[in-house]
């Protein structure tokens, strides 16, 4: 018989991960096992596995094996998220809504029904925004500490859609971007789709590792450094005003970009002045409503150096032209009303709440967590594997993310990373201890 094709190979064991015949944490074959039972060559062997691994299927850990990953929670490109029961919670995810979100929509769009000129809001918008619309996120980033002009600010579909222009506009296939080797998802696939290598910088409990962050500039030709240095998606850390003056002092001395990405940093209302600050000339500063207002309001903003406003501003007009009239201009109003403030008031109430249970539910845990965050990042016994135990939690109906989704590197802990803002505060605390009893059911 003649042996298999390594392209049928691949699709064979594809196909049984994604039918549930493989499950998540399932130990593969050794190279050499599967070279023998397939009769193929090591090297075909090899090229098997990596390519599993580049579809997202597969991840190898020296002197461990390769594992089947798990597929239930936040990564790849087009995540599944169904569940083999009814949902109990989703704690892969963030989408926390406030009571009478829905009422204050409602008046918004009776607000604009009314008003004059609605019809503006059929027009086409520049790219990057109208000026007034860009003044008016001006005006609210004073309170983030940053003072820059609407000329400097532009609009866009989201923070993930903010970061990728930035990085198509900034940056060139093979250009070096340094990010924290756990960080956020978005970041890597962005990094993916426009052939940028990315390279991990060491954390330690309270922030990036600088001094190899140093290193890795003085060894690499590094174009920008992507930082999250308040409120930290996974680990929650904010940097202190030291950290960040030794961040600025590396990019400006090896010529660096810095993609500050500032979603959750309206948590912590305490946060030394945001890298944007400290080195205007040369910080993209990104955020947007997802997190203090909702993630169907895709509404995001990029602060920009002088230099730097005309190549984003051109790839935002490349991937959309313009944004929604309808969106921006709910999204504007309310920034201009007060809205947003008084939701970013009841996120960090909602948000403290929410770790009190967490601490709780989880006490003698491996947990490192913002104490007003929604996120949460649970340690591991080295017997208890993150994909494992997100598929015996799917099971259960609770979505998790492990720490594959959010390693840019080799490092890739036994962690989970959990989102406490999707399920009613009612729902948290039974979510969590179900998920603990699953964790410690798990033998040595």
């Amino acid at each position: 018989m003649r042996p298999p094709s390594y392209k049928a190979i691949v699709d064979e064991l594809a196909a049984a991960i994604r039918g549930g015949g493989l499950p998540a944490g399932s130990r593969l074959p050794t190279h050499r096992e599967l070279a023998r039972e397939r009769r193929i060559a090591l090297a075909t062997a090899t090229r098997v596995y990596a390519e599993l691994a580049a579809m997202g299927l597969v991840v190898g850990e020296p002197g461990r094996g390769t594992f089947v990953r798990d597929l239930s929670g936040y990564d790849g490109l087009e995540p599944s998220r169904a569940l083999p029961v009814a949902r109990v919670a989703d704690l892969s995810f963030n989408q926390p809504l406030a009571q009478g979100q829905a009422d204050l929509l409602r008046l918004a769009l009776r607000e604009l029904a009314t008003s004059g000129g609605i019809e503006s809001l059929l027009r086409q918008h520049p790219p990057g925004g109208r000026r007034h619309d860009r003044a008016v996120v001006a005006t609210y980033l004073l309170g983030r500490g940053i003072d820059t002009v609407p000329a400097n600010v532009l609009l866009a579909g989201g923070t993930q859609h903010a970061l990728d222009a930035v990085l198509r506009g900034l940056t060139r296939p093979g250009d070096v971007l340094a990010a924290d080797a756990l960080t956020y998802p978005g970041v890597k696939l962005a990094a993916r789709a426009h052939g940028l290598d990315l390279a991990a910088v060491p954390v330690t409990p309270t922030g990036p590792d600088l001094d190899a962050l140093a290193r890795l500039c003085e060894l690499r030709p590094v174009r920008a450094i992507y930082a999250i240095p308040t409120v930290h998606n996974p680990l929650g850390w904010v940097l202190d005003a030291r950290q960040r003056a030794r961040l600025v002092e590396i990019a400006r001395a090896h010529d660096c970009v810095i993609v500050e990405d500032g979603t959750y940093a309206f948590l912590e209302t305490a946060a030394p002045p945001p890298l944007q600050a400290l080195a205007p000339e040369r910080t993209c500063y990104l955020a947007g409503l997802s997190k203090n207002v909702a993630t169907g309001l895709r509404f995001g903003f990029a602060v920009l150096p002088d230099r730097h406003v005309a190549a984003v501003t051109g790839t935002l007009r490349t991937a959309g032209w313009g944004m929604p009239g309808l969106v921006t201009a709910v999204a504007t109003g309310w920034l201009a009303d007060g809205t947003v403030a008084k939701l970013e008031d009841h996120r960090r109430a909602d948000a403290a709440a929410r770790q009190d249970i967490a601490r709780a539910e989880l006490a003698g845990m491996d947990v490192t967590a913002h104490p007003a965050s929604y996120l949460v990042w649970l340690g591991l016994e080295p017997h208890q594997r993150p994909d494992q135990v997100a598929a015996s939690l799917a099971a259960d109906g609770i979505l998790v993310s492990t720490a594959d989704a959010f390693a840019t590197g080799s490092f890739r802990p036994h962690a989970l990373r959990l989102a406490l803002g999707t399920p009613a505060l009612e729902d948290l605390a039974p979510a969590l201890r179900r998920l603990r009893e699953a964790i410690e059911a798990i033998p040595p």
